[in-house]
């Protein structure tokens, strides 16, 4: 991939960051050869500073880092797509995005940051963290978790109000999360396997129930 990049008279090329689950534009930054190999290689994005000359990585100072979920080029081969799941805000100034405070507290902004504290988690596997428990036990522990929070969850919709239901189906939410981490799963994948249900519904409507 890195062979295809035609990198400037600087050894610089754009990259334009995305948010992997809302599609929101994070931020414009450049990478030399180096940056795009670090970043390939730690699944975490770098960058080139060009008012310091180095390399560098989102989020080395405030912790927000940009958790690589793809890296793509455009048709020419001159500008980079990056997809991130972030870990926080991407601007400077505490804001999601660098053009402005649009959809600031949204689910999917929300999830999205989530979805990348699991992924520093399963990396760093630290302890006391109950997302490090569950990945570090692996299919057996996440799936067990998965029937406990979907049996409590039924639990409470039957008889236990709205509101201990909410916190029920939100436990269960987080652990599907870790399951999607788990398997390294992508929103685009995800969401092609809804839309495939939802094209799949007509169909269901009108065929006879099985015996």
């Amino acid at each position: 991939m890195i062979g295809h990049v035609s990198f400037d008279e600087r050894g610089l090329v754009p990259a334009i960051v995305q948010d992997a689950a809302t599609g929101s534009v994070l931020m414009l930054a450049y990478m030399d050869r180096e940056a795009v190999e670090a970043t390939l290689r730690t699944r975490e994005v770098h960058f080139h500073s060009r008012s310091r000359g180095r390399l560098w990585k989102k989020g080395e100072t405030s912790g927000n880092v940009l958790h690589l979920v793809d890296l793509r080029l455009d048709c020419d081969g001159d500008a980079l797509l990056v997809e991130v799941h972030p870990a926080g805000p991407a601007c400077h100034t505490g804001s999601a995005t660098c053009f402005g405070p649009a959809n600031e507290e949204s689910l999917s902004r929300f999830l999205s940051e989530l979805a990348g504290v699991l992924r520093q988690r399963r990396r760093d596997l630290p302890e006391g963290s109950f997302s490090a428990e569950l990945f570090r036990g692996g299919a057996p522990a996440i799936a067990a978790k998965l029937v406990e929070e979907a049996n409590e969850a039924a639990v409470a919709l039957r008889g236990e109000g709205r509101e201990r239901t909410l916190s029920e189906l939100t436990d269960l939410l987080y652990v599907m999360l870790v399951l999607a981490t788990h398997l390294d799963l992508r929103p685009d994948e995800i969401r092609a396997s809804l839309e495939e249900k939802r094209r799949q519904v007509p169909a269901r409507r009108g065929r006879p129930s099985a015996p």
